[in-house]
């Protein structure tokens, strides 16, 4: 289904408008990830294999809790979080693939000056929320689905191997470009029982 199907905006123009706004505001700590940290941050919640409570990644995603102005714009804000997470999975449940913030292609710059590896890194931070739980079934397998991430994230650069990964230009093209399919293979990794062999 997922060739040819466009890909699933998880929140329309209006709304990542509405919450861009508000993550570039006075009212969320300096440190707090942007827009596109925060839809790859949603993303990963999206597919983790257990259910990370809201006050733990609202923490995480702020750092802390934000000056909210009143009760309003605190369910306002929370409400388009929960609603991304939420979009994602119901796209991927059904086959989908999400739409990403970004276009598929790195242009030449490394991924830590696009909006990709700002996506990646925010991925990786809501693997870790919970990293014991991704990798407790087939670690083999999970750390060949996340290398794309880790090594588009620029959080892993001090790893030899990351940095090779990312040396060949094309090979890098082509690790962008597998994002979407990745996502989906991850969720369907910790949602779809492996096949017990025939007695």
């Amino acid at each position: 289904m997922s060739e040819t199907s466009p890909p699933m905006p998880l929140l329309d123009d209006e709304a990542l408008e509405t919450l861009d706004d508000f993550l570039e505001s006075d009212l969320v700590d300096p440190e707090a990830l942007d827009l596109i940290g925060t839809h790859g941050f949603l993303v990963a919640l999206a597919i983790a294999p257990v259910e990370t409570p809201a006050a733990t990644w609202i923490a995480e995603l702020f750092h802390g809790e934000p000056q909210f102005t009143d009760a309003a714009q605190r369910e306002q804000m929370l409400g388009l979080c929960e609603a991304l997470k939420q979009n994602a999975i119901d796209a991927l449940e059904h086959g989908h693939l999400p739409e990403l913030p970004f276009d598929l292609e790195l242009g030449g710059l490394p991924p830590e000056e696009t909006p990709i590896g700002d996506w990646c890194a925010g991925f990786m931070e809501g693997v870790f929320l919970n990293e014991g739980a991704w990798f407790e079934h087939d670690e083999a397998r999970v750390a060949e689905l996340l290398l794309p991430f880790m090594a588009l994230s620029g959080l892993f650069d001090d790893e030899p191997d990351m940095r090779e990964l990312l040396g060949d230009a094309e090979r890098a093209e082509a690790l962008v470009r597998q994002l979407p399919e990745l996502i989906l293979d991850l969720y369907l990794h910790y949602r779809v029982p492996e096949e017990k062999p025939k007695p």
